[in-house]
């Protein structure tokens, strides 16, 4: 039986911002208080390719900071990769922690299908 099943991000899991950041080759996120362009934000910091300033994931309240100045200083396709990456890894994270085994299988359009098995961790 199968069941699709869209996912909503909110990065709330540093666990998960770790595993995303691994799975994307990104350097480990730091936390702590991080200078953006014009302002200071406070969380998980995390330095996407090419990008002049780090995101800046609050954990507390799932808001992201960022300046890219409108994609001058960071293209927006590294902050979805890493959106993407983190509902990958949060996923698995859970399925695995009730006790279900997980399978990925990247599709043609760059989305990633999982396969949970209840019951099935190995």
């Amino acid at each position: 039986m199968s069941h699709l099943v869209s996912i909503q991000t909110e990065v709330r899991d540093p666990a998960a911002i770790r595993a995303a950041c691994d799975r994307l080759h990104l350097p480990e996120p730091v936390f702590g208080q991080t200078k953006l362009y014009s302002s200071t934000a406070t969380g998980w910091a995390v330095r996407l390719p090419d990008w002049r300033y780090p995101i800046v994931c609050d954990v507390s309240t799932a808001q992201i900071a960022f300046d890219n100045f409108g994609g001058r200083w960071g293209e927006q396709v590294q902050l979805d990769r890493f959106f993407q990456g983190y509902a990958v890894e949060r996923t698995k994270i859970e399925a695995r922690k009730k006790g279900h085994s997980v399978t990925e299988q990247p599709l043609e359009d760059g989305s990633v299908k999982l396969t949970i098995q209840v019951g099935g961790a190995v």
